[in-house]
């Protein structure tokens, strides 16, 4: 009976987990952590979804089990904004699920298409979902990179000749979590022709699709002509509205896939509180210029936080779209890791970041900085990290 369980033997501990027990600590302790670890927005949602939300709350019939797939508004909603947003037609009833944040969204089309020993392709570095929900579904993964090179398309093939059984999935991630890398139109033509080819499934991740920056959009999988054959997307209002607590995703795309994640979530869940859909059709109908307004004042601070840590001494790329940064760990402390570096950070300079190798081990010698603190903030860690890289230890 002690024994440990079977999934949880499949479980690593959740090396992210350890530097946010430690930033807890420190700041029940009463200091000031400058938290950049976590992709927690700090802005609110708007007033009129805040409103919706209240107003439906109200209503005496508003608080029993809602519906599972999502009430009609709601995909209608989601169906209409990728005709606006992608130009891309989807019907609400067949092609349209609405789910519990796009990581219940993920983990649960898990359960639903694949079986213990079945082979999926995820990248490595990736966001833990991507892995780890097909993992404890019972399927096995094989990494590919993340990076949209000719060297991402020669590992698809290697792990299609080489693998036993046939890989039946792909995930993709662009924007990426945590490398905030992005892909053009042309890439997703490309992919969607070799998985008619091969006979894979692919899911597409596109939770950040509207923190994209310097006035270029983010494509859709599914604005390639045949794409919904082969391929889901999972989209949320977790950033783009400053949603993250609401738990409000969607998977849209292929109807087989989408009927199989609608069936077995019917067995799960009753949906999100209605109240709180309602609310998300609020938002997506709602005044764009609110998602402007969020994609400017993340490009800022990106802006900001690129030129503050460089001239603290921590050169940083720019990303092009998402809330974070993959940076490359100082060149004078490149030796201690990930890990060891992010807890020093932590106690030493009161700035909380993700190790890069929380998100796997082609993470290691990076980590991920969100940008969920405003400028000032932003300026201050700077400040620490530039006392913490000319001290002692970052001195080594």
């Amino acid at each position: 009976m002690d024994e440990e369980f079977y999934r949880m033997k499949r479980l690593p501990p959740y090396v992210i987990a350890e530097v946010n027990a430690m930033r807890h600590a420190a700041r029940q302790a009463g200091q000031d952590i400058i938290d950049l670890g976590m992709g927690n927005p700090d802005l609110p949602p708007p007033d009129y979804v805040i409103d919706k939300l209240c107003e439906v709350a109200r209503k005496p019939n508003a608080h029993g089990y809602s519906q599972s797939r999502g009430i009609p508004g709601l995909r209608k909603a989601q169906a209409d904004y990728y005709a606006r947003r992608f130009g891309v037609d989807l019907d609400p009833d067949g092609e349209v699920v609405v789910t519990m944040g796009s990581k219940e969204g993920l983990a649960s089309l898990a359960t639903a298409i694949s079986a213990p020993g079945d082979v999926v392709l995820a990248p490595n570095p990736s966001y833990p979902i991507h892995t780890f929900g097909f993992i404890v579904a019972g399927a096995t993964i094989r990494s590919v990179p993340v990076t949209p090179n000719e060297d991402y398309w020669r590992a698809l093939e290697a792990a299609m000749a080489y693998t036993v059984p046939r890989p039946t999935v792909l995930i993709v991630n662009y924007p990426s979590n945590p490398t905030a890398e992005v892909v053009d139109l042309a890439f997703y033509e490309r992919l969607v022709d070799w998985a008619r080819d091969n006979k894979v499934m692919v899911l597409s991740d596109l939770a950040y699709s509207e923190l994209y920056f310097d006035g270029k959009p983010t494509p859709s999988i599914l604005q390639v002509k045949g794409a919904k054959d082969v391929a889901v997307e999972f989209t949320s209002l977790s950033k783009t509205f400053s949603m993250a607590g609401w738990r409000m995703g969607f998977c849209v795309g292929n109807r087989r896939m989408v009927a199989a994640l609608t069936r077995v979530k019917s067995y799960l869940d009753y949906g999100a509180f209605t109240p709180i859909q309602a609310a998300a059709c609020a938002a997506l109908n709602g005044p764009e210029d609110v998602v402007q307004r969020n994609r400017d004042l993340y490009q800022k601070r990106r802006d900001v936080m690129v030129e503050s840590f460089t001239r603290a001494g921590w050169p940083i790329p720019l990303p092009a779209a998402s809330m974070f940064t993959w940076a490359p760990l100082p060149e004078q402390m490149a030796h201690m890791g990930s890990l060891e570096f992010s807890k020093r950070l932590l106690t030493e300079a009161g700035v909380a970041v993700a190790a890069g190798v929380g998100f796997g081990e082609r993470g290691e010698g990076h980590v991920r900085i969100a940008m969920v603190e405003n400028e000032q903030r932003l300026r201050q860690a700077a400040r620490n990290i530039k006392r913490f890289l000319s001290g002692p230890g970052g001195a080594e």
